[in-house]
């Protein structure tokens, strides 16, 4: 019940008491009483002041598949494997729903906050019969400048990714999250982080990354750096990768976003999940995408996503090899409410192999989501 109800109701049932100088002292009573309930944290432990809030969301899936089958994500590195073939296929899932926790202390070396994260998408199984929590953030950041833990590796270029009900998104971007120690400071509109990272691929040694933000009203750019080592067959062999991204609203309502990404050894960050190393060699890979978006009044919302990643060396994840990737996502979403979200999705892979042979593939996707 909302403060001005309940101030609402008091009022009526003192008007039938008198004398009225009794109905102003219940009023401001009841006034004083609601100012500190607004005022207080949502949950505070002893004399600690540490508020901790609950939040995340529950999505309900149904796909249906032509051609391959994907699971309840997309997987453009099945498409084209003859155990996934399918004349047509119907799943749910549930497994991208997530929850977690935050908690925030004042300290005297500032506000200190922790996180935690879970979704569904645990081990025992890779398509939606099996739900299993998993970690996804775990961290303790002190003010706006450090952070410890698991979280996004800095190098994946966050505020530029695309909207898609599909959890993955399109290929040819970085995904990542993996502990790390990080730095982050600014002045004026330019944000910069340097970060110090486990490595997301096969390597016991760190990677290190360096990225700068800059938003201004109408546009916003990025430039992120990672050198490390990634090992193969008992060797290591050096990784250096560079992500370049940026969005502008050039109408009303309109956003175009891009990303580029171009590297060694670093098909472990990106979406279809290419081979760092093949046959001794490290492998070089590019990925791009691209996406308008436009807002329909204040409860529609359309997209057009493309993702493609070229590698130079034939990778697999399969029985049959590929260099090139691609993705189309387009999608609507309306909120019939600002936290219940229904979505929209047609969905186009195509895989192609080393010898220059396409395999393709299509699929539906609608999502229910509420967001608490």
């Amino acid at each position: 019940m909302t403060r001005q109800r309940l101030l609402a109701g008091t009022a009526a049932l003192a008007a039938l008491v008198q004398p009225a100088f009794a109905q102003d002292a219940r009023i401001a009573e009841l006034e004083t009483r609601v100012a500190e309930l607004e005022n207080r944290p949502q949950l505070t432990f002893g004399t600690t002041g540490t508020e901790v809030s609950i939040y995340g969301f529950v999505r309900a899936e149904a796909f249906y598949d032509n051609d391959f089958q994907q699971g309840d994500l997309t997987r453009t590195g099945r498409i084209g494997e003859a155990a996934f073939a399918t004349d047509g296929a119907f799943d749910t899932s549930v497994r991208v729903s997530r929850f977690g926790i935050r908690s925030a202390t004042e300290t005297d070396i500032g506000t200190i906050g922790t996180q935690l994260e879970f979704d569904l998408f645990g081990s025992g199984g890779d398509d939606s019969g099996s739900p299993n929590l998993r970690l996804r953030h775990a961290n303790v950041t002190i003010g706006d400048t450090w952070l410890v833990g698991q979280f996004w590796t800095n190098f994946m270029p966050l505020s530029h990714y695309p909207r898609t009900s599909d959890f993955n998104g399109p290929v040819g971007i970085t995904f990542a999250r993996v502990p790390q120690i990080r730095y982050s400071s600014g002045v004026g509109n330019l944000d910069y982080s340097f970060s110090v990272e486990e490595s997301n691929g096969a390597s016991s040694d760190p990677v290190f990354t360096a990225a700068a933000d800059y938003n201004a009203d109408n546009w916003s750019a990025r430039i992120a750096g990672l050198t490390g080592q990634v090992a193969s067959g008992g060797s290591t062999f050096s990784t250096n990768a560079i992500t370049l991204s940026g969005s502008v609203q050039p109408w009303d309502g309109g956003v175009i976003s891009a990303t580029y990404v171009s590297g060694d050894g670093i098909g472990d960050y990106l979406i279809g999940g290419g081979d760092a190393v093949v046959g001794g060699s490290v492998n070089g890979a590019d990925g791009y995408t691209l996406e308008i978006r436009q807002q329909l009044g204040e409860r529609w919302n359309i997209g057009l996503a493309y993702g493609r990643e070229d590698y130079d060396l034939a990778t697999s994840t399969g029985t049959i090899d590929f260099t090139e990737l691609e993705t189309v996502h387009a999608n609507v979403f309306y909120n019939p409410t600002d936290r219940l979200t229904l979505g929209l999705e047609y969905i186009h892979g195509e895989r192609t192999t080393s010898a220059g042979t396409t395999f393709e593939a299509d699929r539906i996707g609608a999502s229910v989501t509420f967001s608490f």
